[in-house]
């Protein structure tokens, strides 16, 4: 499994100098798909040999706190390409106090199913004349994209707090979900491989740092003018109602920005209202990108901006008929005598 830089930064560059941590936390333990993106990225920002710690922590708010708390940085999952952005994380760094992205990279995601090795010759619910697998764990996002191998085999999804956790705790009876050095690691046997729905998979990862490093990062980065950015803000409307957004975005138009991705999270514990977190291809200081954000603030919305980094390329495949999901409708899916009976059913008008 390699991880792919979607936008290192170089320490050896003689023109970028920016700060580099200590230690560099992630969610634990050993063997974690968060384990693999934190060497890769340990191994990027080191500078003239200097060797970085990696430090495993239980869960996220461990590894938020500790970055908060100048201890080092972090890496955190942040988007998978089946299951989309790993909300909770997305949530901390949103509520963070003192907290920013600086760098993204990406990993290769793929499935191994483990049993534990003094099961013997333990079966799956299929198979007669055996005490059956009963149970699959891992971590959400692993048990949400290997759910045609639970179905499968009849397994009922327990949550771990990551996938190596899950593989090191696995117990009789259960499959355990991991990456394929699990195996070697905890001493588990393979009960088969590559179980994912989905090949190809991957999982964007953020490094996150406080607030004064990512601004001596992203210093050294404007000096060098020498590649593009991409910025997430999240925004707060103060003021509700019809055409809010759409203003918010008509902005956005009018600047030349080029959004990438929107989406919404509930501000917790008051219905009703929420969040919005833009990503846009820009830097804050690339001058139209300033002008909208002095417009959101002078208008008096909630602006923060949760991440800043250099940007890679956009994949941009076409959408085919065969990829969208079931019912809807697409006239170049049906037949043009079939139009107005979808159109009733699916439209519901």
């Amino acid at each position: 499994m390699n991880a792919k830089h979607i936008n290192p930064i170089d320490g050896k560059n003689a023109q970028l100098k920016p700060t580099v941590p200590r230690r560099l936390f992630f969610l634990g333990p050993q063997g974690s798909f968060t384990h693999q993106a934190a060497a890769s990225a340990a191994e990027t920002l080191g500078e003239d040999g200097q060797d970085i710690a990696l430090e495993a922590r239980e869960n996220v708010p461990s590894i938020i706190s500790d970055v908060e708390a100048g201890e080092g940085w972090g890496v955190i999952a942040w988007e998978n390409s089946v299951e989309g952005y790993v909300v909770p994380n997305l949530d901390a760094v949103i509520d963070a106090k003192d907290l920013a992205g600086l760098s993204r990279l990406s990993v290769d995601i793929a499935f191994d199913a483990f049993v534990r090795v003094d099961d013997g010759d333990m079966c799956d619910a299929n198979e007669d004349g055996c005490a059956p697998l009963h149970e699959i764990t891992a971590h959400p996002h692993g048990l949400a994209q290997c759910t045609k191998f639970a179905r499968a085999h009849r397994l009922t999804p327990v949550p771990a707090s990551s996938n190596a956790a899950a593989c090191r705790d696995v117990k009789p009876g259960q499959v355990a979900l991991g990456p394929a050095l699990c195996g070697k690691l905890y001493g588990l046997k393979t009960f088969e491989h590559n179980v994912q729905d989905f090949s190809g998979a991957n999982t964007d990862f953020l490094v996150v740092a406080p607030r004064n490093d990512v601004r001596s990062v992203l210093h050294a980065y404007r000096q060098s003018q020498a590649v593009d950015f991409e910025t997430i803000i999240a925004v707060v409307p103060l003021s509700t109602g019809p055409g809010v957004i759409a203003k918010l975005l008509d902005s956005v138009r009018d600047e030349g920005l080029n959004m990438t991705s929107l989406m919404s999270r509930p501000i917790k514990g008051h219905a009703g209202t929420y969040s919005f977190i833009i990503t846009l291809d820009a830097a804050p200081w690339q001058v139209n990108f300033n002008r909208l954000l002095h417009q959101m603030v002078v208008k008096g919305d909630w602006v923060k901006t949760l991440a800043v980094y250099p940007r890679g390329e956009h994949p941009n495949p076409p959408v085919d008929t065969w990829m969208l999901p079931q019912g809807g409708i697409c006239r170049k899916r049906a037949d043009a005598s079939e139009m107005k009976a979808k159109e009733e059913r699916e439209l519901l008008w």
